[in-house]
């Protein structure tokens, strides 16, 4: 098993403010690695007072740094790229220690994150901006300029790569960026804190606040806060949009998923069979791209004992990681008991599965089979290495199914025929749709998000959509010289 190294010491994660490590004011929050259940790290709750004067720090810092010309300010972001290839398997181990990856996977997050960073540094030459002579002597153009001090509330599932969807952009911009990460999982922000300061970014253009629902509350709620980023629950997603554009904020809340493929009949076994594994066994099922659902069209058993025989040989600790609580994998053990009492079939019990010495929190891939369309477990997103089945007379039951889905982050579909794909792609209820693909996560610059409760706000997080939510658009129309012609535009 190739267990990541276990520190012998506590580490510490402080909150960052004015370009310094300060311990929060509040109460002490541990942390503790999935891979053996002990505490790893600690961080502190953030006042109310702290936080004031963090917020007053950023706004000071953003009014220099948004007259720094976007060519220096995109030369910071490609040191924060070079540094973060240099230290990515420190990075990845930190990632891997708090969250309970597997270490290949923590590196694969932050590679997607450092994707979303080469976007923002290519702004200089792809965001310039937009001038046109309208009318003789007459021209419009259209200026970027930044908000002002922006927050994101990021998950524990990808300590690195989440955050990364949003502090390039947003900073590149000229925004100033405070970061509330997970009180699960802050050991990571510390290192791209770091890494940020190496780069050259000005003292208080990054601001780091740990702590809890009281701190995202606090940073919502103060007046220089111009604009929330969420990644989360869609409960969470939902709560966090309301309060903040109850406020006159600009909010982009991306919340959960209950992902559906479609299998059907024609579809290539070993392609299926690894693609759809893969999808729910990755990241232990902690994503919300992960298949949850697979709705099996007509005959295709062929496909799917492909599928449980990769399933099978994930093996714990060396391909797939750990669950991020023990509470999580009570749920989650509980869930599979629901649904077989329900009716469902257990073709893969990750409960029985072999399991790495120590007392981490290890659920093995799951597949439950015959599920009904209404039961728990084909409707709630469970967060783990679980895939239920339903099986379908035909794809038009398979896209009612999936479009009665409630959230609509991502759907595929597994086929060789191209008019069925195209059927799929035209009518699934999904912002991200895939082909043969077990995970439709969009590359730079086709940017990431979904639709109905997976999203509140407009727009996407990363890519050509998201520059308008970090900045706002100026227009100026110029005027020099009379004219000899005049019509009602000059």
């Amino acid at each position: 098993m190739s267990l990541i190294e276990i520190p012998n010491e506590i580490i510490e994660a402080p909150n960052f403010i004015g370009g310094e490590w300060i311990k929060g004011d509040g109460e002490s929050i541990d942390i503790y690695s999935p891979y053996n259940g002990k505490v790893v790290g600690r961080t502190n709750e953030s006042s109310s007072k702290q936080i004031d004067q963090a917020i007053a720090k950023a706004k000071d810092a953003q009014v220099l740094w948004e007259k720094t010309p976007l060519k220096d300010r995109t030369k910071v972001m490609f040191n924060f790229r070079e540094i973060l290839l240099r230290d990515i398997e420190k990075i990845a181990h930190i990632v891997s220690l708090e969250n309970g990856k597997i270490i290949s996977e923590s590196k694969a997050g932050i590679m997607k994150g450092i994707e979303v960073l080469e976007y923002a540094i290519s702004l200089q030459n792809l965001d310039a901006g937009s001038k046109m002579e309208v009318s003789r002597g007459v021209f419009c153009e259209y200026r970027r300029e930044a908000l002002g001090v922006v927050a994101s509330i990021t998950p524990f599932n990808f300590p690195a790569m989440v955050p990364m969807w949003t502090i390039p952009i947003a900073i590149t911009l000229g925004n100033s960026y405070i970061w509330k990460p997970s009180e699960k999982t802050p050991l990571t922000a510390t290192l791209i804190g770091n890494a940020l300061t190496e780069a050259g970014l000005p003292a208080g253009v990054l601001t780091i606040l740990n702590g809890t629902a009281n701190c995202v509350n606090d940073i919502i709620d103060h007046k220089d806060v111009a604009a929330v980023g969420f990644v989360g629950s869609s409960k969470i997603a939902k709560i966090v949009y309301s309060r903040a554009t109850a406020l006159g904020k600009r909010a982009l809340c991306l919340g959960g998923a209950k992902n559906h493929i479609i299998l059907l009949p024609d579809a290539d076994p070993e392609m299926s069979g690894i693609g759809i594994a893969d999808s729910f066994t990755g990241c232990a099922g902690q994503r919300c791209m992960a298949a949850s659902v697979l709705l099996a069209v007509g005959e295709v058993d062929k496909q799917i004992e492909s599928i449980v025989e990769r399933a099978k040989s994930t093996s714990l600790g060396d391909k797939m990681g750990a669950i991020i609580t023990k509470e999580q994998l009570d749920f989650l053990s509980g869930a599979i008991d629901k649904a077989a009492s329900e009716g469902a079939k257990i073709l893969l019990d990750g409960r029985e599965a072999k399991k790495p010495e120590g007392d981490g929190y290890w659920l093995g891939p799951t597949i439950l089979d015959g599920v009904k369309e209404n039961s728990e477990a084909s409707k709630v997103e469970l967060f783990g290495p679980v895939m239920s089945i339903i099986r379908c007379s035909n794809l038009s039951e398979a896209l009612r199914i999936e479009n009665a889905n409630e959230y609509g982050n991502a759907a595929s579909v597994f086929t060789n025929s191209g008019a069925m794909a195209e059927v799929v792609a035209q009518n699934a209820s999904a912002g991200m749709v895939g082909i043969n693909i077990g995970v439709p996560v969009p590359r730079e610059p086709f940017s990431f998000g979904g639709i109905n409760e997976s999203k509140f706000g407009y727009g996407d997080i990363t890519g050509e959509n998201s520059l308008n939510f970090w900045s706002h658009v100026k227009k100026v129309t110029t005027k020099w010289q009379m004219q000899n012609d005049h019509n009602w535009m000059s």
